[in-house]
């Protein structure tokens, strides 16, 4: 089974005999109300501008970004998705000495080895709800020379979350590089979390997002990154290659960051689904479940069932959820689910509270 990005539906409807289509995938993390119609109206009126090449220059996109994070054009850099600006940043840092979270996001690690890095777990610890203590991690972070610190905010698995002040906190008190992964970070106050403002001020700070998760467009493979760093900007530039985002992100992009009513409505939707999820699944005496300010929530079961079994039963009623056991810092009984449309997260529920019962 591929899990790091959702379930394979394609293998568990030749295992099951599902229809695909009734497959609930409660592991892919992707906004369950699709993407903006604007945006795919916008594509379907300009398919004939497949036999057009990009504007290399990529003005009208970047500008959508710009007006939508309130950053810089000249700060903005694209990426075939988050992966790749991730890798292209790694590389240019090079450190010899990096920090991960522990559990998080298993492809940082991944592309930290290939260059031979010196990897720094700072554990969540369970006790604290997987919460940080920027206190404690500024004084890791010097006291082991980190040169860069890489981590998901909100992180995941465990939906925990630093605000701006504490992330410029660590921008103050360290030296270290920060490469903040904000995937999940729409799904919250952005106006409280995200560090997009920051770039302005910090050279040590880039920060990437995609169209994946929020925007529910992961077949289109876009990605941004930001920063001020002159140095970093001279190296992307020298690095980047033409027309890196095809016709069709360059179209949907130009759209989608400034459908306001998608942008409210999904922000909405998710943040009702997700405070009703917990606190149902917060009654079942059987389950210990976590705070998250993401489109997914992290449990943990408290009986003589593991994450696996659970899992295994549900699949049988055609819901897949994220069995956790193979995160660093996490155990047998850990799972996680995303946020789906209404109907299929009531099912969820009463699924997994029968079962523990």
């Amino acid at each position: 089974m591929k899990t790091s990005h959702g379930a394979n539906i394609f293998e568990l409807s030749r295992k099951y005999g599902f229809e695909i289509e009734d497959i609930r995938d409660f592991s892919s993390n992707i906004n369950p109300l699709g993407t903006s119609e604007k945006a795919l109206t916008y594509l379907k009126d300009n398919l004939e501008l497949v036999s057009t090449y990009p504007d290399p220059e990529y003005f009208d996109l970047k500008n959508s970004i710009s007006n939508y994070t309130d950053s810089n054009v000249d700060d903005i850099f694209l990426g075939s998705g988050t992966t790749q600006l991730l890798i292209e940043y790694i590389n240019y840092i090079n450190p010899k000495r990096a920090m991960i979270l522990s559990p998080c996001y298993s492809e940082y690690e991944v592309e930290l080895k290939k260059i031979n890095s010196h990897i720094f777990h700072y554990k969540l610890s369970e006790e604290l709800e997987f919460k940080i203590d920027i206190e404690d991690l500024v004084n890791q972070l010097k006291e082991n020379k980190i040169e860069l610190l890489v981590f998901a905010n909100p992180n995941n698995p465990t939906g925990t979350i630093l605000s701006r002040s504490e992330i410029e906190t660590i921008l103050n008190d360290t030296d270290t590089n920060l490469l903040i992964d904000e995937t999940y970070v729409e799904f919250t106050n952005t106006a409280q979390y995200s560090s997009i403002p920051l770039t302005k001020k910090y050279e040590n700070l880039f920060v990437v997002r995609g169209v994946s998760k929020f925007f529910a467009a992961p077949g289109i493979r876009l990605g941004y990154g930001i920063t001020s760093s002159l140095k970093t900007k001279e190296y992307f530039n020298s690095n980047s290659m033409l027309w890196s985002i095809n016709i069709f992100a360059d179209l949907m992009g130009q759209v989608m960051f400034s459908d306001r009513e998608y942008l409210l409505k999904v922000f909405e939707f998710i943040s009702s689904q997700r405070q009703s999820m917990i606190s149902q699944l917060s009654k079942c005496e059987a389950l210990k479940v976590y705070s998250s300010q993401g489109n997914f929530v992290l449990c943990k079961i408290l009986k003589e069932v593991t994450a696996y079994e659970l899992r295994e039963h549900l699949l049988k009623k055609a819901l897949v959820i994220r069995d956790c056991s193979n995160f660093a810092g996490l155990t047998k009984n850990h799972f996680r689910f995303c946020i789906l449309k209404e109907k299929d997260n009531d099912k969820l529920i009463r699924e997994i509270v029968d079962y523990l019962k």
